[in-house]
Order: C-alpha cells, then sequence, then structure tokens
C-alpha cells in the first residue's frame, strides 16, 4: 500500500491537523487578549482538565472501562511536581516529565490488580483508591517549600508558590504553555489510539473473549493504556501545580473523580473533542456560574440532566452531535430540495 492510501486507511487527514494549529494558535492568542484574568485563569485550569478527561476517554470510550480515580492521579502528579520543584532546581519541563513518569508508575501499581475486574467491579475498586488517597493527600498535605521528605512548612515555617516556567510567568503565558503541553498530550493520545494499540483496544471493547481468540494480549493491551493515561493525567497535574503555585487537598476527592467522568459521558467518550468539551464542563461553566453570581450547586442539577441525557438518547454526547451536525444540515437540505422538486 501507498504511503497516501496508507495514511487515508488510518484516517490521517492534514487537513484537520493543519486546522487543529490553526485554532490553537487562534485560541492561544485571542484568549489572553480579550477576556480578563480570572477567565484566562478559568480557561487555563479547563484546558489542564481536559487532559485528564481525554484519558477517561480513552479507558471508557476505547475500552469500556470505567475509572472512577483520575482526579486522584491528578493529584499525584502534582505532588511530585510540587516537591521536586521547591526541593531541586530542575527545569519545569523536566518536571512535567517525570510528574508523568512517577504517575504513570503509581497508576500501574494501583490498576494492575483491578485489570480482571470490569463495569461495577471495576468502578467501585477504583473509587476506593480516589478516596484513600484523598484521605493520604489530607493527612500530609502538598509540600509548599517545606523541609523533610513531605516538603510541608509547618508551624513558623514559611510555605512558598511553585515558580511558573520562564516562558508562562504571566497568566496569558502560562495559558499558552498549557495549551501547548496539552495539544502535545493529545497528540501522543490520538497516535497510540490510530495505530495497532488503539484497534486493539477497539476490539477488546467490542469483545475481550473475541479479542483472546483473534490473539491479543488484552492484560497487555489493557495495561498499555492504563500507562498510557497515568502518564498524560500525571502531566496535567504537573501543570495544575504550577497554575496557581499551591495545590488543596480538598480539590481531590473522590466526588470530584465522579464528576469528571459525569461530564466525560455528557461531552462523549469517543473523542478528543469530547474532552475539550469536558474540560470547559468541568472548570469553565462553573466560573460562569460564579461570575453570574448563581448557587454552585446548580451545576450539579445541570450535570444530572446533562447525564441522563447522554445515557438515554445521545451517547456518543455533545462532541458526536457537534461532529454530525453538517451531514444532519445537507441531509435536511436534501429533503427540502426534494420536497420543491415535487412540489413544483
Amino acid at each position: 500500500m501507498s504511503v497516501e492510501g496508507l495514511k487515508a486507511a488510518r484516517g490521517w487527514r492534514p487537513t484537520t491537523a493543519v486546522a487543529s494549529i490553526a485554532l490553537l494558535v487562534a485560541v492561544g492568542f485571542l484568549v489572553p487578549a480579550v477576556f480578563s484574568v480570572f477567565w484566562i485563569r478559568a480557561f487555563t485550569t479547563s484546558a489542564i482538565y481536559a487532559i485528564a478527561a481525554a484519558g477517561v476517554g480513552l479507558l471508557y470510550g476505547r475500552l469500556g472501562l470505567v475509572s472512577l480515580g483520575q482526579i486522584a492521579l491528578v493529584g499525584v502528579g502534582g505532588w511530585i511536581t510540587l516537591r521536586l520543584g521547591h526541593g531541586t532546581a530542575m527545569p519545569y519541563p523536566l518536571l512535567l516529565l517525570i510528574a508523568g513518569a512517577g504517575t504513570c508508575a503509581i497508576g500501574v501499581m494501583v490498576g494492575l490488580p483491578a485489570l480482571r475486574l470490569s463495569g461495577l467491579n471495576l468502578a467501585i475498586v477504583t473509587l476506593m483508591f480516589a478516596g484513600a488517597f484523598s484521605i493520604v493527600f489530607n493527612a500530609t498535605g502538598f509540600p509548599n517549600g517545606g523541609g523533610g521528605f513531605l516538603g510541608k512548612a509547618t508551624g513558623s515555617g514559611q510555605s512558598l508558590a511553585l515558580n511558573r516556567p520562564s516562558l508562562g510567568g504571566s497568566d496569558g503565558g502560562y495559558f499558552r504553555y498549557v495549551l501547548v503541553v496539552a495539544a502535545l498530550m493529545f497528540a501522543v493520545l490520538a497516535w497510540q489510539l490510530r495505530g495497532r494499540a488503539g484497534r486493539q483496544w477497539a476490539v477488546i471493547r467490542q469483545s475481550e473473549a473475541g479479542a483472546l481468540a483473534a490473539g491479543v494480549d488484552t492484560t497487555r493491551s489493557k495495561l498499555r493504556a492504563l500507562a498510557l493515561v497515568s502518564f498524560t493525567t500525571g502531566v496535567a497535574g504537573g501543570l495544575l501545580a504550577a497554575n496557581a503555585g499551591v495545590l488543596d487537598p480538598g480539590n481531590f476527592g473522590p466526588a470530584d473523580s465522579i464528576v469528571l467522568f459525569a461530564v466525560v459521558l455528557i461531552g462523549g467518550a469517543f473523542s478528543l473533542l469530547a474532552a475539550v468539551i469536558a474540560g470547559l464542563l468541568c472548570q469553565a461553566f462553573p466560573s460562569l456560574l460564579s461570575d453570574l453570581v448563581v448557587n454552585g450547586n446548580l451545576i450539579l442539577v445541570v450535570f444530572g440532566f446533562g447525564l441522563v441525557h447522554a445515557v438515554s438518547t445521545a451517547p456518543q454526547g455533545v462532541a458526536g452531535q457537534l461532529q454530525g451536525l453538517p451531514a444532519a444540515i445537507r441531509r435536511r437540505g436534501r429533503r427540502a430540495e426534494a420536497g420543491h422538486a415535487v412540489r413544483a
């Protein structure tokens, strides 16, 4: 098969890549120029959480695995970044890589015993792990420039915020920095999804018994997905750590993982566009309610209705509806033309 045919068979579209890069550049420069600092920070956090949402979508949309511990892994990546950032003079990009690798190791160790589970059993186990990490975070806190292994300043010790990278010193600059890193993480996920690993994951989701019969090592394939998702989620945690320079243990509870999984279902668990929508729903939408001085508890009601709609009538989520909108418009146009022709 020719190179062009191989690219087409894998769904490769150069125009899509060019359009995505152009959109990324436009967003990176327009958002800091148009919006206030409040909204720049909200969109920055949304981009960070979109990386974690992409991991949830990969596990569920490609493998049918319900993971409710993703926010805990974000906290692990943030903890590693804060500890090494305060304790060493490593450059920030290296901190992100180490945070991703460390979270990958912890995610694999935690998830390996649960790989034989699925459905509700896996959801309960991962939720219990999320609860365990939440207890640890609350007991130890996050590093803030103190001494010792935990790096936690106590008593009269002065707490310090982690410095942002030099290219992201301002809020606008850091927003662009996060966009670039998020785009790289999405590119890695897309590369895996379009390759052999992605095809194996699709077969496993359809039928694990069929995948075994076809010679797919399902345990190794799931482990690869878990390692990939844990790495990208750890990078997201590192980005979150430098966003404000400090982290609060209260932001990494089991309920936050459940909310993230819910917004992934609402956005759609079968595309990377859905992860962007999930990130906006998870972080920008609450900021909108705060800006409008609306009770924050309303967000749970909205997510509840959205989840019921996604599960019952729109399994592809908001992203699937948006992607199918051009085809729906064309079909409606053809029906209208056919109706005019009949009347004529």
